[in-house]
C-alpha cells in the first residue's frame, strides 16, 4: 500500500531547494510591472519555475501515475483516464497527485512558485488542490472555456490563484491554454461543461462579454508557468501535434479562506464545517511572507 504523502507538510526529496534563509526567496520575486499586469489582465505568463532535471523527474512520475492500476490510485480525489466526451479524443485529468508522488508532493514547496503566488494573492499561501492534464499526440481532447471558481463556490471568500506548469513546450498546435484578458472582472458564470463543446460558454455570455471575448494563446516553454485569477475564463483546444502536452496545476488560496459547505471539500476527505477556516492535513500552509520564516 502506498503511503499518503499528505501527512508531510515539508519537502521530502532533494528535487527542490530548501532556501537557507527567507531573504534567499527574493530571487523569485515578481517585479511591480508583472504584478500590475496580473491585476489588470487576470493572468501572468512565462515565469520559469522548473529546471530540466525537475521536469525529467516529474515526467517520469507522471508516466507512472496515469496507470489506472497504480497502487496509489485510491488516494486521488478524482481520476479520469479520459474525461473527454468525444471518444475519438483523450484528455487525462486527475486531482491529488501530491498524495501519491514524491515529486508532485514537493512541487508545492517549490520556492520559485511560492514567492510569486504570495505576491499575487497578497498574503500567506495555503494549498487547495493540484491537477494533472495530459493530451496525447494527434488526438488530445479539449478543455472547454470555464472559470475555476465556478467549481469552487464551496469556499469563501474568493481568494484563489491557479498556477499552470508546462512539462512540455505548450503551443497552439498541441493545445496550449488560452485566456480571455479582463474576464476576471466578469460575474461568476454558470458551469457549461469542462471537456466537450468549446462553444458552449456562448450560451451564458452577455452581448458585452461576447464583444470582449478575445482569447490570447499562452505558449510556454517547458518548465515555465502561467498564473491566473479564479474568474479568468480559459480553455484549450485539441492537440494536433506529434508531441504530448503535459501539464501540472497547483491551486492555492490566501490563508484564512473558510468552508462554505458542510459536505467534504474534496472527494474522500473529512468535511470542514461551513464557516470554519480551511486548514489541516489536506490543506497545508505553504508559505507565509509575514513570518519571515519558511513553513
Amino acid at each position: 500500500m502506498i503511503r499518503d504523502l499528505s501527512i508531510h507538510h515539508n519537502l521530502i526529496t532533494k528535487l527542490f531547494e530548501s532556501p537557507p534563509s527567507f531573504e534567499h526567496l527574493n530571487q523569485y520575486r515578481l517585479t511591480n510591472d508583472q504584478v500590475n499586469f496580473f491585476h489588470a489582465n487576470g493572468y501572468l505568463a512565462g515565469i520559469r519555475v522548473l529546471n530540466d532535471e525537475q521536469v525529467d523527474v516529474l515526467r517520469k512520475e507522471l508516466s507512472e501515475l496515469i496507470d489506472r492500476d497504480h497502487p496509489g490510485h485510491h488516494l486521488f480525489y478524482e481520476f479520469h483516464s479520459n474525461e473527454s466526451t468525444d471518444p475519438s479524443t483523450v484528455l487525462f485529468h486527475a486531482l491529488g497527485a501530491w498524495r501519491v508522488s514524491p515529486a508532485f508532493h514537493d512541487l508545492l514547496w517549490n520556492p520559485a512558485f511560492l514567492m510569486p503566488s504570495s505576491q499575487l494573492l497578497g498574503g500567506a499561501v495555503r494549498f487547495w488542490h493540484d491537477q494533472l492534464f495530459v493530451k496525447p499526440p494527434h488526438h488530445g481532447g479539449v478543455v472547454a472555456w470555464h472559470q475555476d471558481y465556478s467549481y469552487w463556490t464551496r469556499t469563501q471568500p474568493m481568494a484563489h490563484l491557479s498556477c499552470w506548469i508546462g512539462l512540455d513546450d505548450s503551443t497552439i498546435e498541441n493545445g496550449c491554454v488560452h485566456y480571455v484578458p479582463g474576464s476576471h472582472r466578469w460575474n461568476l458564470l454558470p458551469i457549461t461543461g469542462l471537456a466537450h463543446d468549446m462553444n458552449s460558454i456562448e450560451s451564458v455570455l452577455t452581448d458585452e462579454q461576447r464583444a470582449e471575448f478575445k482569447p490570447v494563446a499562452i505558449e510556454l516553454k517547458t518548465g515555465e508557468c502561467s498564473f491566473h485569477h479564479p474568474l479568468m475564463v480559459h480553455g484549450s483546444y485539441e492537440n494536433k501535434s506529434d508531441c504530448p502536452r503535459r501539464g501540472a496545476v497547483i491551486n492555492v488560496f490566501r490563508d484564512g479562506v473558510r468552508s462554505a459547505s458542510n459536505d467534504p471539500l474534496l472527494e474522500g476527505i473529512p468535511p470542514i464545517a461551513a464557516g470554519e477556516k480551511i486548514d489541516g492535513q489536506f490543506f497545508p500552509l505553504l508559505f507565509d511572507p509575514a513570518s519571515n520564516e519558511l513553513t
